[in-house]
C-alpha cells in the first residue's frame, strides 16, 4: 500500500467512526467514549497526513509514532463500546478490525524506517 492510499485509508477509518458516534446512544457514558474515541479517530488521520512532511528519518519515525499511539487508543474506546452496547456490534467490530489493520501497517512502517535508518 503507497503512502496515498494509506492516507485515504485512514481518512476513510475516521469518517467511519464519525459515522458510528453519530448512532450511539446519548449517555453519559456514551458521550465521554463518542469524545475520546473521535478525537482518536481524526487524529490517526490528520497525524498521518503530516508524515509525509517529514524532515528526517527519525520525524519520520516519530510521526508514526504518534499515528500508533492514537490508532492504539481507537482499538481501546472501539473495545470498550463493543462491551457497552447491544447494537451496532457488527459495525463496532468492523472498525476494531480496520484499526487493528492500520496499527499493523504503521507498527510495520516504523520497524522498516528504523531498519532502513541503520
Amino acid at each position: 500500500m503507497n503512502s496515498l492510499e494509506m492516507r485515504n485509508r485512514t481518512k476513510k477509518f475516521s469518517l467511519d467512526i464519525l459515522e458510528l458516534l453519530e448512532i450511539l446512544p446519548n449517555s453519559k457514558t456514551f458521550k465521554l467514549i463518542e469524545n475520546q474515541l473521535g478525537r482518536a479517530a481524526l487524529s490517526v488521520s490528520a497525524n498521518y497526513r503530516v508524515v509525509s512532511r517529514a524532515k528526517s528519518s527519525n520525524d519520520f519515525i516519530n510521526k508514526l509514532k504518534i499515528v500508533e499511539e492514537e490508532c492504539d487508543e481507537c482499538t481501546f474506546f472501539l473495545e470498550i463500546l463493543l462491551e457497552k452496547t447491544v447494537n451496532h456490534k457488527d459495525l463496532i467490530q468492523r472498525l476494531l478490525n480496520e484499526a487493528n489493520e492500520i496499527l499493523a501497517i504503521i507498527v510495520a512502517s516504523i520497524k522498516s524506517a528504523r531498519n532502513n535508518k541503520s
